[in-house]
């Protein structure tokens, strides 16, 4: 087998449980250097620490599956590690058909993204490693998950990183071109051959349930409304009137049909248009909402856009607090990994400076519980969400 030797002193993020060794922090390479290929890792002095996947293109050089002398090329290890990500889900979820049923390097498969929607499962092949281990992934999957089609939403831009094409594919069975799923009683379609991510977003599904108390008789505004989700859940908890707005037609109509299937359409009215050209018409217009929702998609695609998407988090927050009625509640995300939530909370607080609000911090979230976080792994936490209330 491949071995990877790290220079000295290299090894003490990977041993306190970080998965990923960067090039640069690799002393020597022996044996086959095939993109993918098993290797074991071994510190400076000769220690063993694991075994992973180990691509010589890509800046993440080598993956850590397991910290034991363990092959990491059966059916048998994929079903193992797939079993007890599901067991977790059924524990945290009992009988819920749609969620994220393997979560990277939370589930020990860095790489690997899994989610089921009833009896389709959309999956995402991130890494080298587990591309060229597909067949074996299929194998896993239909035996624990007995699914009728598997497909694989590989269209994402991480995949160029690691020398893979971005595709969509059917890898066994049938996935029709719509499916439904339900969400805490509501029901969703869902694309998964051109919907967003693997079809739809999935782990806001326990901060959706937010709006629960807060919209019973208030006018919401939902930005960045995508298919509806904040939008609906709103409706269903009460809320009289609720405007949904996205710059994508497709999602639009999406929304609208979601709408619609759940007897909602009479009280939501979804737009397409620019959620930021939107926001400071309304408020040219003098218009209040009791709730707002800030649920955009990721403006910080890596470290170097940062100062912009910072600007972008900052303009639409302050025309959300610059909406708000005496009391009203702002529900603000953001999604971007490179965006810490320490900054994003700064970006809160100058918002409301500039918009001339006194805000208290009635909640702060993050992901679903299916979208585990690793403790030693700080990448595996992306979501932030806060519940402001105008004072």
């Amino acid at each position: 087998m491949t071995r990877i030797t790290l220079n000295k002193n290299e090894e003490r993020r990977i041993k306190a449980g970080h998965p990923w060794v960067f090039s640069n922090e690799i002393r020597e390479v022996s044996g086959e250097r095939t993109a993918g290929i098993a290797a074991e890792l071994y510190d400076a002095a000769g220690g063993f620490i694991g075994v992973g996947h180990y691509n010589p293109h890509s800046l993440i050089a080598f993956r850590l599956l397991s910290r034991q002398h363990e092959d990491i090329d059966t059916l048998e290890f994929f079903e193992s590690r797939i079993a007890a990500a599901l067991a977790h889900r059924q524990t945290r979820y009992p009988g819920l058909s749609s969620f994220r049923a393997v979560y990277g390097e939370s589930d020990f498969l860095p790489g690997l993204v899994v989610d089921a929607y009833g009896d389709c499962l959309s999956v995402q092949l991130l890494s080298a490693g587990m591309d060229c281990r597909r067949e074996l992934i299929v194998a896993a999957l239909r035996k624990a998950c007995e699914p009728s089609g598997i497909i694989a939403r590989n269209d994402v831009a991480v995949r160029k990183l690691e020398g893979l094409e971005e595709q969509i594919e059917l890898l066994w069975g049938d996935v029709p071109e719509m499916i439904e799923m339900t969400e805490n009683g509501l029901r969703f379609r869902v694309n998964l051959r051109e919907g967003q991510k693997t079809g739809a977003f999935l782990d806001q599904k326990q901060n959706h349930l937010l709006l629960r108390e807060i919209c019973i008789g208030k006018n919401v505004l939902d930005c960045f409304c995508y298919t509806g989700g904040w939008a609906i859940h709103a409706a269903s908890f009460g809320a009289s009137t609720v405007i949904g707005i996205d710059i994508s037609a497709r999602a639009i109509g999406q929304a609208s049909s979601n709408a619609t299937l759940n007897k909602f359409s009479e009280r939501i009215t979804f737009e397409e248009c620019d959620a930021f050209e939107r926001l400071r018409l309304l408020h040219q217009e003098g218009q209040g909402f009791g709730v707002i929702v800030m649920d955009p998609p990721a403006f910080v695609k890596s470290r170097k856009n940062i100062a912009e998407a910072t600007k972008g988090y900052l303009t639409i927050n302050r025309r959300a607090l610059e909406l708000l009625e005496p009391g009203g509640y702002l529900i603000s995300c953001s999604c971007s990994y490179h965006m810490g939530r320490d900054a994003f909370r700064d970006i809160l607080i100058q918002a409301a400076r500039l918009a001339k609000r006194e805000v208290r911090l009635v909640e702060t979230c993050s992901q679903a519980a299916d979208h585990p976080v690793l403790l030693s792994f700080p990448e595996s936490e992306y979501l932030k969400c806060y519940v402001l209330q105008a004072v």
